[in-house]
């Protein structure tokens, strides 16, 4: 058995396994050069000691975030962000659990993505707050925008979840009416039926879900940790789950008709080895099949083309873990989670989201 990392929720996106994981070197990036046109960042809001780790835009351009509840501090779980303003949604009591009152499925506990899919709002709620071991089955939330009221929730099963998971991200795929989660805390994929509600989790402790290293190396320091299958993109155009852990630098995939009708052994066999990247969070694919992810250890944003070219769009100081990708009208939002830098209390840090213009 491999020992268990000591967590801190003031330093970490996601929750860390209790297996020691194999230690592989880093993958050295081409940072930009001459040839190679950085994007201007422009900022779309700023959020001073609320920690931010999701963004997501809907079709009409709205724009909705989340807030992890990894310290007490935390006033809101999802809000969305009007005229520079963060609004609770869909409303304050919704968004008013605090550790001692009761767990309902009218309150967000420890909300850790946002997703917007055909004008419904896909909120995934952990249950599993301050990194403490999930208090109760995780949920996800589907809100329908045109009158931002609950339409269904979604409760995993007992068998699809471990006390230290920590169900970090989702892709809903509407051809096929499923969604695509990783679990961050204990290695694995899951797959919900959204028509009947079913679940099934795949490629539990499987080497393609399972962190390839204890640490990061960001700004000449080692941010220590064990992360495992936390980054997810779903691309339509070969229906394909494209998949890697926080802390590694392999790049997976697997057909999503195999994840949907595949036995345990036929996933397993599935598994694609796409390319050796940088160590990522945020991963997003845009409609002509361009993956766009952050380079964490780098400060910044690359795009993968069809052809596996791999060039640096955004770097430096606006681009500070960048957690999570929402493509809107041309644009890429991004969040800056800042999650390396946090050594302590953060009332006075400031957490962006941020937008760059990308093209074919």
């Amino acid at each position: 058995m491999k020992k268990l990392l000591v967590l801190s929720a003031l330093a970490i996106s996601c929750i860390a396994c209790k297996k020691e994981t194999k230690q592989t070197n880093p993958v050295t990036t081409e940072t930009s050069t001459t040839s190679e046109k950085l994007a201007t960042i422009t900022k779309v809001a700023e959020f001073t000691g609320q920690q931010v780790t999701g963004v997501s835009v809907s079709q009409a351009g709205r724009v909705f975030v989340n807030f992890p509840r990894w310290r007490p501090t935390v006033k809101h779980s999802v809000t969305e962000v009007v005229n520079g303003e963060s609004i609770p949604f869909p409303n304050e009591s919704w968004n008013s659990w605090t550790p001692d009152t009761p767990l309902t499925d009218t309150t967000f506990v420890a909300v850790q993505s946002v997703v917007v899919s055909q004008n419904e709002l896909f909120v995934v709620d952990t249950r599993n707050p301050f990194f403490k071991g999930v208090l109760s089955n995780p949920k996800l939330f589907v809100f329908n925008l045109e009158n931002d009221s609950l339409t269904q929730t979604y409760t995993l099963p007992n068998d699809v979840f471990f006390k230290d998971s920590y169900i970090n991200d989702v892709r809903i795929d509407r051809k096929n009416k499923v969604a695509y989660f990783t679990d961050s805390g204990h290695a694995g994929l899951l797959i919900l039926n959204l028509e009947n509600g079913t679940f099934k989790r795949v490629l539990t402790d499987h080497f393609s879900t399972t962190a390839e290293t204890d640490h990061l190396t960001i700004n000449g320091k080692q941010w220590v940790n064990t992360v495992h299958s936390d980054g997810i993109a779903l691309n339509q155009i070969d229906d394909t789950l494209y998949f890697h852990a926080l802390t590694g630098y392999t790049l997976y995939a697997v057909s999503t008709a195999v994840l949907i009708n595949g036995t345990t052994e036929d996933i397993e066999a599935a598994v694609e080895v796409v390319d050796r990247t940088a160590a990522p969070d945020g991963m997003i694919f845009d409609q002509f099949g361009n993956l766009y992810y952050a380079d964490l250890e780098n400060n910044a944003i690359l795009k993968r083309d069809l052809n596996g070219k791999t060039t640096t769009i955004a770097k430096g100081d606006m681009v500070r873990w960048a957690d999570t990708f929402s493509i809107y009208n041309g644009d890429l939002y991004y969040t800056n989670s800042r999650i390396n830098d946090i050594t302590g209390p953060i009332p006075t840090m400031t957490f962006q989201v941020n937008k760059l213009a990308i093209t074919e």
